[in-house]
């Protein structure tokens, strides 16, 4: 195990601003709020319904 932060932990997703929560990552557009889009190197992919987006 690193020293590091778990940068996939959930408590990274989301940020307190103002006293409202935030959220940091981008949600898929098929499944909506909730459900966060992976970033990979190529592409942004859900894990849940498999929707994919090319990154440029």
């Amino acid at each position: 195990m690193g020293d590091s932060p778990n940068t996939s932990a959930k408590w990274s997703k989301y940020s307190i601003e103002d006293g409202k929560l935030t959220r940091k990552g981008v949600v898929c557009p098929k499944c909506g709020p909730g459900v966060f889009m992976g970033v990979h190197s190529d592409r942004m992919t859900c894990g849940r319904c498999g929707h994919s987006e090319k990154i440029e």
